[in-house]
């Protein structure tokens, strides 16, 4: 079985040209960075803030950075998800001296796939302005578009008393880089679509969070005690369903397939090596 999503993953390199320091978590610094340089170069009203605003179910900023929530979307949906992921560089406060090269990721979903020149464009303005403590500024040097190939393969059971210690069982998709983007340039063509060929369902996987992750329940954040796999996959699935809901404009999953795996997911068990952290 082959599954596909419209998804594109592209990695950014930049040249530091002034000191960059970027504190223990940067996720939050260069999301902030890259929404102030989309609106400056997106916003023709310079209003303060989009609400009410005529052009929002139209404007690229909303479209990728505020998603307005639809008319006739649920009351239980108050925000819908944004189309874009960042992978910033790994936990750990850091300095880039001039010339250092960082490297992000940049993930964007659907329909938003259609903006990354515009992206392109505000992550240059984010690092011309100035990114981190002290504002520290970088050249881009590239984009490569990511490619993830390759097909899940059956797996066995792991040690379920230290999972994450066995490794042997761990899927590593093959990526493919592909150079998308050099300044002076317009973006090549490439790949909309992430494809998985499946074989088999595994028996077992091990998750490793590499940035901070904040489930709610009833309003509360679920502290890790309280993080079994039931309201992980779920909130998962429902992710990914509101993804391709408000950004694709077709559903993932009808009501009978989500009930189907909301049941199958009181059957798994688990457990983790998790614990909170402040940042």
């Amino acid at each position: 079985m082959t599954l596909t999503y419209p998804l594109a993953r592209y990695r950014f390199e930049f040249e530091a040209t002034t000191a960059i320091r970027l504190p223990e978590y940067a996720g939050s610094a260069l999301r902030g960075a890259f929404g102030h340089a989309l609106r400056q170069l997106a916003c023709v009203t310079r209003a303060k803030t989009c609400d009410g605003c005529l052009l929002a179910a139209t404007c690229p900023y909303t479209s990728v950075f505020e998603p307005q929530k639809p008319m006739s979307a649920s009351l239980s949906l108050a925000t819908p998800p944004v189309p874009y992921i960042i992978e910033p560089p790994e936990w750990g406060a850091r300095q880039y001296a001039p010339g250092e090269t960082l490297t992000f990721r940049f993930t964007l979903v659907g329909r938003a796939i259609e903006q990354l020149p515009l992206c392109i464009m505000a992550w240059r303005r984010a690092f011309a302005r100035g990114v981190g403590a002290g504002d520290g500024t970088a050249e881009l040097l590239n984009v490569a578009y990511e490619e993830q190939t390759g097909a899940i393969p059956a797996v066995g059971a792991t040690d379920l008393h230290n999972p994450i210690e066995d490794r042997s069982n761990q899927f590593e998709p093959t990526t493919t880089d592909q150079l998308i983007y050099h300044p002076g340039e317009t973006v090549a063509e490439h790949s909309r679509l992430l494809t998985l060929a499946m074989q088999d369902v595994p028996a077992t996987v091990t998750l490793e969070f590499l940035t901070p992750l904040r489930l709610q329940e009833n309003a509360h954040a679920l502290p890790p005690s309280r993080l079994v796999p039931r309201p992980l996959l779920m909130a998962l699935v429902r992710r990914a369903s509101l993804l391709s809901e408000h950004h694709q404009g077709q559903p993932l999953l009808t009501p009978a397939q989500f009930t189907e795996l909301s049941y199958a997911a009181n059957g798994i068990e688990g457990q983790t090596q998790m614990e909170w952290r402040d940042w």
